[in-house]
């Protein structure tokens, strides 16, 4: 097993453990979680901007506000999925937001869906849609939900890929923490929930999961080429399916692991025919 490989799947225990963090916290607001969230990311960020001795305010900051406020929404909505319907669920919606990205960028980055590419998707809407026929416990507004911060991932990882040709990685981490902190602190002016002393524990550790998935994920793409460690993502459906059993007692009917499939199935086989288009273009180019 490859550094990248290793770094890859720790970066997705910790994301889902961070999972795990946020349903313990269904009494609170989502938008009370984001706040601490993004009070430790800004933080944390803003020193590692220090360290690399980096401007932090960037040069297309309409964008870079875009960015985070498109980001901060997609959080909220994530949240709020995650407190209501089965941890596996939640993470599976969100799964969509690959498709939403290549569909976006047909208008934002002007790239091209082939044929097969409209097949794909339709597999991976299909699989939510059975999930939510099968699953009582999913209700269509959650469904809603769920899809509509799948959405807006796809709005925001646009918005990083126009970024990344004239801004440094950190300063795009950034805006994240710092357009959603006055956001979230807005919303809980009019929805304020004071935490137990056991919250504070889950708050931190959000916070500090989150940075830790983050790490390990820049560093795998650091040392691996990203087609042999992107798919690594969507073993976080695993982590769900289990640790969504082990804290929560959560099981599913046979339906809805065959919409999960689905899902997995469309995203994957989207992933796999677009490295072969890009192959193809590369060959054709020389």
């Amino acid at each position: 097993m490859t550094k990248g490989v290793q770094f890859m799947l720790l970066s997705t225990f910790f994301f889902a453990l961070m999972n795990v963090c946020v349903k313990f916290l269904t009494h609170l607001p989502p938008m009370e979680i984001v706040l601490f969230r993004s009070i430790i990311s800004l933080t944390l960020s803003y020193a590692m901007l220090r360290r690399a001795k980096v401007i932090p305010w960037g040069n297309r900051k309409l964008i870079l506000m875009g960015r985070g406020l498109a980001g901060g929404l997609s959080l909220l909505f994530y949240y709020t999925t995650l407190q209501n319907i089965p941890l596996a669920g939640a993470v599976t919606i969100q799964y969509l937001a690959p498709i939403f990205t290549a569909l976006l960028g047909v208008f934002i980055a002007k790239e091209k869906v082939a044929p097969w590419q409209w097949v794909f998707f339709l597999v991976s809407f299909a699989g939510v849609l059975v999930i939510e026929g099968v699953d009582t416990r999913i209700s269509s507004y959650y469904l809603m939900i769920g899809v509509a911060s799948a959405l807006l991932s796809g709005l925001a990882y646009n918005s990083v890929r126009k970024l990344s040709e004239t801004e440094h990685p950190l300063v795009i981490v950034f805006y994240f923490p710092l357009v959603s902190l006055p956001l979230s602190l807005l919303f809980c002016v009019f929805d304020w929930v004071p935490p137990r002393a056991e919250d504070w524990l889950w708050l931190v550790l959000i916070g500090l999961l989150t940075q830790l998935g983050q790490y390990f994920m820049t560093r795998s793409y650091q040392v691996e080429k990203l087609a042999r460690v992107a798919n690594l993502n969507y073993i976080g459906i695993l982590y769900a399916l289990a640790l969504g059993f082990v804290f929560f007692g959560e099981t599913f009917p046979v339906g809805a692991y065959v919409g999960i499939a689905l899902v997995l199935l469309g995203v994957l086989l989207n992933m796999w025919y677009s490295k072969r288009l890009r192959l193809k273009e590369a060959a054709q180019a020389t």
